[in-house]
């Protein structure tokens, strides 16, 4: 089933001096129980093609379908539910609440989301997995910026949502971590159905994916990257 469609996706952006044409006729699909990787440089357009995806942003023309709704056609809010009901978000900035602990950033999503979210040994074996389960009483501030990313991985899958988009997930990590999350997010859109779409211009995370994508200069094409990363 698709989960995510772009049609003809233009996103352009008016500065003082000319008009920034960011994304270029895009079309992509995503489709439940396989991992997209959208590979691509830094500046190509991968958050903003991200953002546009998740109802984040909106294009400047073309048509976003994500779990089955046209974003244009909904209401701010109902937008809103969609993303917290059916989208993990696992973004560059990755927006963990400085004054909470890591245990208590899954409990602010229970306040959130009061169901719906994985079991307690489900997220324990999430944070097992991802080698920060002793971390659960520390305060963002004290971790680094790989536990960091493994937090903001763990917080985005907790939901359980049908959808999971990733912004440059890996790049504070290090070559076995990086085995471990590739590992993990093609597990859940294999075992559990989900359609995982990650952005990176992180070539280690290939081998995990069930499609390939390249952006470059704001235009996609299926298949690996010819540029050196």
């Amino acid at each position: 089933m698709t989960a995510i469609e772009l049609k003809h996706i233009i996103k352009s952006f008016k500065t003082p001096t000319s008009n920034v044409e960011v994304l270029k006729d895009v079309n992509f699909s995503a489709d439940s129980g396989s991992l997209s990787l959208v590979l691509g440089p830094s500046g190509s357009g991968k958050s903003t093609f991200l953002t546009i995806a998740g109802g984040i942003q909106t294009p400047t023309d073309g048509v976003v379908q994500t779990a089955g709704k046209n974003l244009e056609q909904l209401s701010g809010k109902a937008r809103d539910a969609l993303r917290l009901d059916n989208i993990g978000f696992v973004l560059q900035s990755y927006n963990l609440v400085p004054y909470l602990t890591v245990g208590e950033q899954f409990k602010l999503v229970d306040k959130i989301k009061p169901k719906g979210n994985l079991s307690h040994e489900a997220l324990e074996g999430i944070l097992e997995d991802l080698g920060i389960a002793n971390l659960v009483n520390q305060y963002p501030a004290s971790l680094s910026g790989g536990q960091t990313q493994r937090v903001a991985i763990a917080r985005a899958l907790y939901p359980d949502p049908a959808i999971i988009l990733a912004d440059e997930p890996t790049a504070a990590l290090d070559s076995p971590r990086v085995a471990i999350v590739g590992q993990l997010l093609a597990d859940l859109a294999h075992k559990r159905n989900k359609a995982i779409v990650v952005v990176t211009h992180d070539l280690r995370l290939e081998k995990f994916a069930d499609r390939k994508f390249t952006l470059l200069d704001g235009r996609l094409k299926e298949g690996a990257p010819e540029y050196a990363a």
